[in-house]
């Protein structure tokens, strides 16, 4: 994967927002994806159950810079950091809670 940390890692002053301790779900979405919302919905739900998670939604129109760094072509692009930042799983679309559930345990 291109465009993060020269270690391979995203950080809370790249994406505007803490990481959570020990994992973070990063949405890019756009203010009118149909799709986004509905992974907004799935995210905030997951991150509210599972202790120590983060929902960091990003604003892709407004972080262009990132967008192009990161190779985002569509939203919504979803990324899973595990506590170090690192992107251990990455999916576009809307994601299923169940598939969300699994990438965390990679994570943590």
């Amino acid at each position: 994967m291109r465009g993060h940390g020269a270690d391979g890692t995203l950080d809370a002053a790249q994406l505007g927002a803490e990481l959570g301790e020990r994992a973070t779900l990063v949405q890019f979405s756009t203010a009118f994806c149909q799709p986004c919302r509905a992974t907004r919905r799935v995210l905030a739900e997951v991150a509210g159950t599972v202790e120590g998670v983060a929902h960091v939604e990003v604003d892709a129109e407004a972080r262009l810079t990132l967008v192009r760094r990161l190779g985002v072509s569509r939203t919504p692009t979803v990324l899973v950091l595990d506590a170090d930042g690192r992107v251990v799983r990455r999916a576009a679309g809307t994601p299923r809670t169940a598939d969300v559930v699994a990438a965390l345990g990679q994570a943590m």
